[in-house]
């Protein structure tokens, strides 16, 4: 499918991407704005779900977090959540610039960290007409205590304050595998699936992903709550996908969560894991989304 490469700049750091136009637009259209969760990179299957929003007339601008891939900024490797969030307010603007795009027609697809982002992002910003969130971390804090052993937390708060000790006299920030095969290791995201996931798909798809994020970024996680703007979102229409075994981001979290959203509002539950939405699930994800999108954006 046509894409062209972009970037542009959030306020500093320069974002880099595609741009997808939507298939058979008849002058300016509606435009997804999407950006990937913790640690990966754009090719980690976005440009597929790009390709099915294109396809059915959507415009797409698909670019890669601060600090990783293509995109600028430092420290790499370091995912600091509301960075990410005000990159897609800065992401909205550039594609409002576009003459390809409609700015009154922007909807915003977050998934997993990023799923939490675009909670946030359709609360505050007003510019966002649909917002889809797949697999979200709704808290950090609860989330953590889902996937950490109480025993082992104390050992994290150590390792954190470690951390800003050092960086405050100039040493680098320490680092910490996104994943790793041994249960045994500390990881950021420490579950099997996630091993599998992320070590299959960059080996088949994305080589830039690297096993590492800063020790800050964790900190950072546990800290953030975007599910407390989901009150906020309404009148913006709100779809949330969620993962029926999903223990990455519990699903019994989000689906609490999106309680305390208002209407207008719809919450899907797809069988299988938090990884399923990206392949074995692709079609029903991303099917949904795009439905969501046409209906939402509509003129």
């Amino acid at each position: 499918m046509d894409r062209r490469d972009v970037e542009f700049d959030a306020e500093g750091t320069m974002l880099r991407g595609w741009f997808y136009p939507g298939a058979d637009a008849a002058g300016p259209a509606a435009t997804v704005v999407m950006a990937h969760g913790f640690s990966a990179v754009k090719e980690m299957y976005l440009d597929s779900f790009a390709e099915v929003f294109a396809a059915a007339g959507l415009n797409v601008l698909v670019y890669d977090n601060r600090n990783f891939g293509a995109s600028d900024g430092e420290p790499r490797q370091e995912i600091d959540p509301w960075a990410q969030a005000r990159d897609y307010r800065h992401a909205i603007t550039y594609a409002g610039s576009l003459p390809e795009v409609d700015a009154a027609r922007i909807g915003i697809w977050g998934s997993s960290y990023s799923g939490g982002h675009v909670l946030m992002v359709g609360a505050i910003d007003r510019r966002v007409k649909a917002v889809v969130c797949q697999v979200p971390m709704v808290s950090g804090h609860d989330n953590m205590r889902a996937l950490v052993r109480a025993d082992l937390i104390a050992g994290f708060r150590s390792a954190f304050e470690g951390d800003r000790a050092a960086r405050y006299t100039g040493a680098a920030p320490a680092m910490v595998p996104v994943v790793s095969e041994n249960p045994m290791v500390a990881a950021a995201l420490p579950t099997a699936d996630s091993f599998q996931w992320f070590t299959e798909t960059a080996a088949d798809r994305a080589p830039s992903w690297r096993n590492e994020v800063t020790v800050r970024s964790v900190e950072m996680f546990t800290e953030y709550e975007p599910g407390t703007y989901l009150p906020w979102i309404s009148p913006t229409p709100l779809l949330m996908l969620v993962a029926r075994e999903d223990h990455l981001t519990p699903a019994e979290l989000a689906i609490a969560a999106f309680q305390r959203a208002n209407e207008p509002r719809r919450l899907v539950i797809m069988p299988g894991g938090h990884f399923d939405a990206y392949v074995k699930g692709f079609e029903a994800s991303s099917s949904a989304a795009r439905d969501w999108f046409t209906e939402h954006l509509s003129p």
